[in-house]
């Protein structure tokens, strides 16, 4: 017992011992082993959006980070108040703490922004930067082409407002029809609509209010490093695909050498309704 008792020691004392990263706003998991990648979900969504790429492209170190309040993960530090540029905030520290060697960042949606704002603001914390179907300013969405983020404040607060007011039955109806429309697989919508009903309300109501008024078109210039942006044109949008394109094209410019690229076939979830294609894209960015 004792002789036991002593080798698990001793095999503890000879381990290697770092502070293990704490923060109330991200959590993080990693999988696989190789070089760097560091995945950041969507809102209302969790890091199982990107289980089948890391099975279909095996050979990195995946940092799977899952925002508090999103999914079945507690709101923590983002309960109140803003989420999305204190969580790149805490992105760029997990880095620098873990000692990441300049990791290639990967962000869906909300993620995307997430990443951009690493990218700009920490431009030395990372190698490669990807952004999966985010725009860089959604408040032209809501506003047109001559948006501001005081311009869509009002609506940004409306929203909110709208959401504090709504009932669960509303609340989940919402997410049901949010979800059916960015996911055209229907077999593939059973997880991102677990995660966007247990997702805390108010985390989801706040960040999607500050996603509305976050324009980062003026910082894409900052961004050096190599660049992937891929896009769908969503179902029932009033765009054409070269429409699209141009709109994407148009707002990515200020990223020098930026590749821009619509993936036809896939809503906003595109690794869930073209993991193939998906996952041939991230191996040639990753391997690029």
């Amino acid at each position: 017992m004792f002789r036991g008792l002593f080798a698990a020691a001793a095999m503890i004392a000879a381990a290697p011992s770092f502070a293990a990263f704490n923060s109330d706003r991200i959590s993080v998991t990693t999988e696989g082993s190789g070089p760097d990648v560091v995945l950041v979900h969507g809102l209302a969504s969790s890091p199982r959006v990107w289980k089948g790429t890391v099975e279909r492209v095996p050979g990195f170190r995946y940092h799977l980070v899952q925002i508090a309040g999103m999914g079945s993960a507690a709101p923590g530090g983002n309960a109140q108040g803003a989420v999305v540029a204190p969580v790149a905030d805490e992105i760029a520290r997990y880095i620098n703490e873990e000692k990441l060697q300049a990791p290639a960042l990967i962000g869906h949606s909300m993620g995307g922004t997430i990443s951009m704002m690493v990218a700009a603001r920490y431009p030395s914390s990372i190698s490669k930067l990807m952004v999966v179907d985010m725009h860089p300013f959604i408040g032209q969405m809501f506003a047109g082409p001559t948006a501001t983020a005081d311009s869509v404040r009002p609506i940004a607060d409306a929203m909110r407002a709208r959401s504090a007011k709504a009932t669960p039955e509303e609340r989940a109806a919402e997410r049901e029809r949010t979800i059916n429309s960015m996911i055209n697989t229907v077999a593939e919508r059973t997880g991102p609509l677990e995660d966007s009903r247990a997702s805390n309300p108010d985390t989801i109501a706040n960040a999607f209010s500050e996603l509305i008024v976050t324009d980062l078109r003026g910082e894409l210039p900052a961004i050096k490093v190599p660049t992937t942006v891929l896009y769908v044109t969503p179902a029932g949008a009033p765009f054409t695909d070269a429409q699209m394109d141009g709109v994407y094209q148009a707002a990515y410019a200020p990223i020098a050498g930026a590749t821009v690229k619509r993936v036809p076939g896939a809503a906003h979830f595109i690794m869930l309704d073209a993991p193939d294609a998906f996952a041939e894209e991230i191996k040639a960015f990753l391997t690029r």
